[in-house]
């Protein structure tokens, strides 16, 4: 049996490229490397190449892998790599297929690709792919699941992003994906609309006049036409009846409250949010704010980075270990 010290966690999105040298045990980051190289970019620059495919790929890491070692002084040659995120999209390195729910959610069956050494890369690759519903798909939050999962029977998990995930899991499996586009509207409305001008992106949630308008936003979610809603922020900036610091955050909570809504009739009896830094702050009060008193529903909180390497690291353990 193998036993992993150390390791380099690749995330892969769409836009951004994110390698670390991982210590195991402690699931600790020793050292970092990131890039606006995303797979879009990458793939689009291989196009260009003519040259092939999975090569021009395991070269961008490589070069990545060779700017750490620079770093630290020290070769990092036969320490695994786990990739996730997009690198097994049908613009990454390999398409993969997914894997079809209901599928194990501390990853032991995804579909995934062992990648031997090579003379230009000597490390083992370890390709994790996406999965599906009949309806919905996901690549890299399974990974993040499989790092946050502890035998919750029947649970739900957040994983809020430019297309926020939730995850429902039974008796150990998944069984749905619902996609909302919410961080890519917000995107949209607050910085390629007529709403642009009317938002000021200052303050903390915590402020008193902020948070009001948070919660505001999110109680006008469940009642009220989304579409106009927003258009007010715009008749209340020019009628002086807000700020846009008010703006900001009243479209902050009526954009999570309206993702969030269906979720909470249901009231599944435990919710798992993975989430970073001001996204994790607005998710969290945005339960706080939705979560009915008395409800029976408990509420977990994870860190989305510590969920990635911790997924990574349990997935490569059941494929090598």
């Amino acid at each position: 049996m193998q036993t992993i010290e150390k390791f380099l966690s690749c995330d892969w999105g769409t836009s951004n490229f994110r390698l670390r040298l991982i210590e195991a045990c402690t699931i600790s980051t020793l050292a970092e490397q990131t890039a606006p190289q995303g797979i879009s970019a990458t793939y689009n620059l291989w196009q260009q190449s003519g040259q092939n495919r999975q090569g021009f790929y395991l070269d961008v890491i490589q070069q990545h892998i060779k700017q750490l070692e620079e770093k630290l002084k020290v070769s990092l040659a036969g320490l695994p790599v786990v990739l996730s995120g997009m690198a097994s999209s049908s613009i990454g390195m390999k398409e993969l297929p997914y894997t079809s729910v209901p599928f194990f959610a501390d990853g032991r069956d995804l579909n995934s690709e062992l990648i031997a050494p090579g003379d230009n890369f000597p490390h083992d690759l370890l390709i994790i792919s996406g999965a599906k519903t009949g309806n919905d798909v996901m690549r890299g939050e399974e990974t993040q699941l499989a790092g946050i999962f502890y035998n919750t029977a029947n649970s739900v998990f957040v994983l809020p992003g430019t297309h926020s995930k939730h995850i429902t899991v039974q008796d150990g499996k998944v069984t749905d994906i619902t996609t909302y586009m919410t961080g890519e509207f917000f995107e949209l409305l607050s910085k390629k609309s007529i709403l642009a001008a009317s938002l000021e992106d200052t303050g903390d949630i915590n402020e008193p006049q902020n948070h009001n308008s948070f919660a505001e936003g999110i109680a006008d979610s469940v009642t009220a036409n989304l579409l106009h809603q927003c258009f007010m922020l715009r008749t209340n900036l020019l009628l002086n009846k807000t700020s846009k610091q008010q703006n900001y955050f009243y479209l902050s909570g009526l954009l999570l409250g309206t993702e969030l809504k269906s979720l909470l009739q249901t009231m599944p009896p435990h919710i798992t949010l993975a989430a970073s830094g001001k996204v994790q702050q607005y998710y969290q009060t945005a339960f706080d704010i939705l979560l009915p008193p008395g409800h029976t529903t408990t509420l977990a909180v994870e860190n989305a980075d510590d969920a990635v390497i911790k997924g990574q690291l349990r997935i490569l353990c059941e494929k090598k270990c």
